[in-house]
């Protein structure tokens, strides 16, 4: 079908999720996702490597989901220039708590519809 996107077979090689989590100040929510729609995304579309991200949240706990091509790419996000200062910008805004943990995943299957792509809002 045209409007799935297939995550496993072969000739894909092997693509990494990489998830973000955090716990946001629960007064500052508003803030916190205003900073994600403004600052993280655009940081994140520059990104060598990206082929997708997702911004989430349950109450105060948040998670950032990206697809990346693969571990060279996470390499070239957590070294670039513009990723430090966003990690270091929304520290200083004071409404994510310090202890952020980073998990990465090797992708072995799955798919994608084009109706969940035009479901995700900018």
């Amino acid at each position: 079908m045209s409007d799935v996107l297939r995550l496993s077979g072969e000739g894909l090689g092997i693509m990494i999720i990489r998830i973000w989590r955090a716990e946001v100040d629960p007064s500052r929510v508003a803030q916190y996702e205003e900073f994600a729609r403004e600052h993280s995304l655009p940081m994140f579309r520059k990104q060598r490597g990206l082929l997708g991200v997702v911004f989430s949240r349950a109450s105060n706990r948040a998670l950032v989901l990206t697809i990346w091509e693969n571990q060279e790419a996470i390499a070239d996000l957590e070294a670039s220039p513009t990723y430090r200062d966003t990690v270091t910008r929304i520290h200083r805004a004071g409404f994510v708590r310090e202890d952020t943990t980073v998990e990465l995943f090797d992708v072995h299957g799955g798919t994608l519809t084009s109706a969940l792509l035009d479901r995700l809002p900018e």
